[in-house]
């Protein structure tokens, strides 16, 4: 990825969008590449842009934040996606993050704050209001409890919210690439996803990793 960030910014308020590019390219790191106002025109116009970043709303006209999430993980898999709703409902939450999303916004966050999950998003970081980060905690107290990870698997969880390839993992930690693989897939299995972000997402939920 080059140093600009690309972001298409996904809301049927046109507004509301206004508002945000104005806002977002204040940052000289961030370039809002397009719009779109219904999930229809975000997934072409994700498709045409390339973006590096799809910043979502929860609902649109034509179809909801996870029909979306889910139809541009299938297209444009490295398109990161963050959530940015006025909802902190956590059937909105859950089916954005198991749609595939990186990160979850409230819309009353500080500009500043969109600013740094756009480019945690843009890094393959996990991004949470603190209101969300509630919610997913309530959401982990409910759930069963699993045993910790172990101090290596620890350390390779913290690499993963990172964002970190196997290759670069293990030049961190000195260890062979192979031996992080198997970590990581043994954190998939026991957390019950399939991919680094979920990985990342259930981490924080059930206590084992920090919500940024």
């Amino acid at each position: 990825m080059d140093d600009l960030i690309r972001v298409l910014l996904v809301d049927d308020h046109p507004p509301f969008r206004v508002g945000m590019r104005v806002l977002l390219e204040q940052n000289p790191a961030i370039q809002v590449a397009g719009e779109a106002g219904t999930g229809a025109e975000a997934l072409a116009a994700a498709e045409q842009l390339q973006p590096h970043v799809l910043v979502l709303d929860c609902q649109l006209p034509d179809m909801d934040g996870p029909a979306v999430a889910a139809a541009l993980q299938l297209r444009e898999p490295s398109v990161r996606i963050l959530a940015l709703s006025a909802y902190d409902d956590l059937r909105y939450i859950r089916g954005l993050l198991a749609a595939g999303a990186t990160g979850y916004l409230l819309k009353n966050e500080a500009v500043e704050t969109i600013v740094v999950a756009v480019q945690a998003a843009a890094q393959g970081k996990a991004f949470f209001s603190a209101a969300v980060a509630a919610q997913l905690a309530q959401l982990a107290r409910q759930e069963a409890g699993l045993p910790p990870p172990t101090a290596r698997e620890q350390q390779v969880l913290e690499q993963l919210a990172l964002g970190k390839t196997n290759a670069e993992i293990a030049r961190h930690l000195q260890i062979g690439e192979r031996t992080v693989r198997f970590h990581v897939e043994n954190l998939f299995g026991r957390l019950g996803v399939e991919n680094r972000v979920e990985a990342v997402v259930k981490a924080i939920q059930v206590g084992w990793l920090d919500a940024p």
